[in-house]
């Protein structure tokens, strides 16, 4: 029998680890990731003396393992040489053992000293997806100049939480029986499109588009002018901080017709 329900009641145990990475792996993605962490930061590694690397705490998902640094440790980085460069990598090693007892833990590649530019040395191969026996997984470099570390570069990818990917998606922020207001927002900036299906006439007449939702409501007072191609379709646009959305008429009457338009501000 090959088909199972990884998440149903089994009768024995029956979940295994890569049931649970095959899965994490399918929505997270098939590579290795640093999440966010609690503060809203990622974490970075960092030089505590000249021999000896800071891991902070740290949540990766690596080819659909989850791995966590639970508390702030330390990677040995051999001294360096005087006019020799070196780069280090310090890597989560995962291993599988001949009972598939699987295993991580933190872990440096030593480069190779050289008077020129140095390189990255070579990270063995392999793959959790692949069942390999051992899997090494850079996460920073440590450049080496001499005798002197030089500042970590973090290299394993950050991936954002899906509350950042939910603000890149496009949302309707308001819509009635005259249209509709959308809105795309990357952290406290916002663009909003307003697709209206018709317009108040009369000289000076204001309409009202609704009340934004808390989030896309703008820092200040934002305002903009339009300007149809016919000549008589001029208006301004006024978003207050309360998210209360109107326009107003400029001069004599009006295009009833409906328009577009689109503004980008900062949110509060």
């Amino acid at each position: 029998m090959t088909t199972t329900l990884i998440t149903g009641k089994g009768g024995t145990p029956h979940i295994t680890s890569g049931d649970m990475g095959a899965m994490q792996a399918g929505i997270i993605g098939n590579g290795s990731y640093l999440l966010q962490g609690s503060d809203g930061t990622f974490p970075t590694v960092t030089m505590q003396d000249a021999n000896h690397a800071l891991i902070p705490v740290l949540n990766l998902v690596v080819e659909g393992r989850y791995a966590r640094v639970t508390e702030a440790e330390t990677a040995t980085i051999e001294s360096g040489m005087s006019g020799r460069n070196r780069n280090d990598l310090v890597c989560l090693k995962y291993t599988r053992n001949g009972q598939n007892i699987e295993t991580a833990a933190i872990a440096v590649l030593k480069g190779t000293p050289n008077t020129g530019t140095a390189a990255d040395p070579t990270v063995p191969s392999g793959s959790i997806h692949s069942a390999s026996g051992t899997v090494w997984i850079p996460i920073a470099r440590i450049p080496i100049s001499g005798i002197t570390p030089g500042t970590p570069v973090m290299l394993i990818k950050q991936l954002p939480p899906m509350s950042k990917l939910w603000d890149s998606v496009t949302q309707t922020l308001i819509t009635c029986q005259y249209g509709k207001v959308t809105g795309v927002k990357a952290g406290n900036v916002v663009q909003i499109l307003v697709e209206w299906k018709s317009a108040a006439t009369a000289s000076w007449d204001t309409g009202n588009f609704g009340v934004l939702p808390a989030g896309w409501r703008p820092l200040i007072t934002t305002r903009w002018a339009y300007s149809g191609r016919d000549g008589s379709s001029q208006r301004d646009f006024t978003i207050l901080p309360d998210g209360k959305f109107t326009y107003r008429n400029l001069g004599g009457s009006q295009n009833g017709e409906g328009f577009i338009t689109s503004a980008s501000y900062i949110t509060a």
